[in-house]
């Protein structure tokens, strides 16, 4: 397979879509479904194959009818990455139009032919086996077989994204369901004048949510959320269990060490964010799992008293080297307060105790390596003159800042190229920095995209 056509087709100095190179995951097997609203109305369908995105243009989307035969038309391949991409192809530009990511998941191919090929989707919203039977040239047919998934779904009626519940219109728009104006007017956002940090109001961190939530919203989904809530500078918090108030919150129930269920919460939506904007809470931290397993593995860097700027980024540039040698990839972000976190996108963990050992092994190996420098010791008095590096983040109950998430220190913890480590300081991106930001590449673009 070839992206060299794909490439051909298009101009990255116009177009946001992902450059093609060609990459397998490990278990090669990620589908995507993308509504594309181009010259002609039509749906895509992307099979991940040797190290890349084999691809169907279906001019009515899959049916689950097994009566319903729907034309599906062969185009060039795609890199893996295209699988998570939405958004607006310029005009001009081959494709140009509004693409929606429909759905996405992993696949079980079943029988590969020479005319034929069998899967099995696991989806959020297409799930059971469906065939294409090749008819000639470049045209398909795509035909649900008959399974227990069968006539159970009329897709008909899911026009938003499964990634950012947006329709078409919205991110035609740039906007976010519902659009920013209304989402402050649906919560109803009380003392929107009250300051909460220097410089900025309650209404202001409500406005700053709404305009990062399609980039923030992915590192979100699944996963427990804390919040630190701060109703008055001397009312400050962490709210950790679910509140029925707020039904675009889902309720988690999960045993504690005495063997009891206690109710934590996940944010559904871009509502739900901005709810918890509304109650008080303006930092959002996350797990480094979601509720099956853990997927993110953390390093937290925190500098204890008389560590230099340069000496911290020393031992961020000292942890990237080992990951490298592992032949990890790894992301850099702000914390937003004193130091820096590093996470690892990585799923061949089964539990959150065997992740944290092997991140308390890596710590461990710097800390051998360079005791005068490094320390796994909690004690702050023990920390002095050292960089506490923080394995214990990978902990199946802890959480750490989302990508995104504003700090009351007043600075954002914010995703930045590794590049970038010797330029930014910890609490150096502001608010207003962050929004100026988001219109750049992302640092973190193919963050989701990593198996390792």
């Amino acid at each position: 397979m070839s992206l060299k056509k794909y490439n051909q087709k298009r101009n990255f100095a116009k177009t946001t879509e992902p450059y093609g190179q060609k990459r397998s995951t490990k278990n090669h097997n990620y589908f995507a479904i993308q509504h594309h609203l181009a010259t002609k109305d039509h749906f895509d369908l992307r099979l991940e194959i040797n190290g890349a995105l084999k691809s169907w243009a279906v001019p009515k989307g899959l049916s689950y009818n097994p009566k319903d035969k729907r034309l599906a038309i062969m185009v060039e391949d795609h890199p893996l990455s295209y699988k998570n991409f939405e958004g607006v192809i310029p005009k001009g530009e081959y494709g140009a139009g509004v693409v929606m990511l429909f759905d996405i998941g992993k696949y079980k191919l079943i029988k590969k032919e020479k005319d034929l090929l069998k899967f099995t989707l696991y989806g959020k919203r297409l799930k059971g086996t469906w065939s294409l039977i090749h008819l000639k040239e470049k045209n398909w047919l795509i035909i649900k077989e008959k399974d227990e998934y069968a006539n159970k779904k009329n897709l008909n009626k899911c026009t938003t994204s499964i990634k950012t519940g947006r329709t078409l219109k919205e991110i035609l728009n740039n906007n976010v369901i519902p659009k920013q104006k209304n989402i402050i007017e649906t919560v109803e956002i009380t003392n929107p004048d009250k300051i909460v940090l220097p410089n900025y109001t309650k209404l202001d961190i409500a406005k700053y949510y709404q305009k990062v939530a399609v980039k923030m919203l992915p590192y979100l989904e699944d996963r427990i959320i804390t919040t630190v809530r701060k109703p008055n500078d001397q009312n400050i918090f962490f709210k950790k269990h679910f509140e029925p108030i707020n039904q675009n919150l889902k309720k988690v129930l999960i045993k504690n060490k005495q063997n009891q269920l206690e109710d934590y919460y996940i944010i559904k939506n871009i509502t739900g964010l901005i709810f918890e904007v509304q109650m008080n809470g303006y930092e959002f931290h996350i797990r480094g799992s979601k509720i099956t397993k853990p997927d993110i593995m953390i390093f937290d860097f925190d500098p204890g008293e008389n560590v230099s700027l340069k000496k911290l980024r020393q031992g961020v540039k000292d942890l990237k080297s080992i990951l490298d040698q592992l032949n990890l990839v790894s992301f850099l972000k702000t914390s937003g307060n004193k130091g820096y976190h590093v996470f690892v996108p990585i799923k061949s963990f089964k539990t959150s105790e065997q992740l944290k050992q092997f991140s308390k092994d890596i710590v461990s190996l710097m800390e051998k390596k360079d005791p005068n420098i490094y320390t796994q010791s909690i004690r702050k008095d023990k920390r002095k003159n050292k960089i506490f590096i923080d394995f214990m983040r990978n902990s199946k109950s802890a959480s750490v800042a989302s990508p995104y998430s504003l700090r009351l220190t007043n600075a954002v913890s914010m995703p930045i190229f590794w590049e970038e480590l010797d330029k930014i300081k910890p609490n150096e991106i502001t608010i207003f920095k962050a929004l100026k930001r988001i219109k750049n590449k992302d640092p973190w673009e193919n963050f989701f995209d990593i198996d390792q």
